[in-house]
């Protein structure tokens, strides 16, 4: 469940990797230390996978944790980028890098592969995962940092799904993990660092579809 001094945890969505803003919005977000997890989209390595997998006739599960490889190839380049961030893979590595004061880029692999409550499917993104980490740190809020931009009035998770803006998973994780989420488009990117201590100015994402939008 939420708790209001947790970490934010800052989804970087795959689809900014191109962006040239991408060093920026990463310089940003280091400077969050000790109150933000990055967890990294699977950008051009997971596509990768994603065209491999037809040709090469690997099965889903060997997909999945791929996938999350690639994942773990975007998050260090994430962390590449500025010596405030460090990866982690571990609860224990998270919850060092918060009280050391850094800003913890995930990889997921190594804690998503023993969850249970984890399905090996292309269905369970990053989107997903970012929303099953926040539950486990009992985040104060879910940012997912995308390509897309929407009204500021609350949408449905089943409706952002339903279009392809969020995995098909995601409604059950983020319900599940009780955590406050918000989409920031391109135009609220700089806005990372003040939404760490106010409302994210962001589409809001609700569970439970009454009052939202649901297209």
């Amino acid at each position: 469940m939420r708790q209001a001094d947790g970490p934010t945890v800052i989804k970087i969505g795959g689809s900014c990797a191109p962006s040239l803003d991408l060093r920026r919005w990463t310089a940003l977000v280091a400077g969050c230390g000790g109150r933000a997890v990055v967890v990294p989209g699977g950008g051009p390595f997971a596509d990768a996978v994603r065209a491999a997998q037809p040709t090469l006739g690997f099965d889903d599960a060997a997909a999945h944790h791929m996938a999350m490889l690639g994942m773990e190839q975007f998050g260090h380049a994430l962390a590449s980028f500025d010596a405030r961030l460090t990866v982690a893979d571990s609860m224990p590595a998270l919850r060092r890098a918060l009280a050391e004061g850094k800003v913890a880029v995930w990889l997921p692999a190594r804690m998503a592969m023993k969850a249970a409550d984890i399905p090996a499917s292309w269905e369970v993104t990053s989107d997903s995962l970012a929303a099953w980490l926040a539950g486990k740190l009992r985040a104060s809020r879910l940012l997912l940092l995308k390509q897309v931009e929407l009204t500021r009035q609350p949408v449905a998770a089943t409706a952002l799904a339903e279009q392809g803006i969020v995995d098909p998973a995601f409604p059950e994780f983020l319900k599940a993990s009780g955590v406050a989420a918000f989409i920031l488009g391109p135009a609220d990117h700089m806005a990372v660092p003040a939404a760490l201590c106010h409302d994210p100015p962001g589409t809001p994402i609700v569970s439970d579809p009454d009052g939202a939008i649901t297209w």
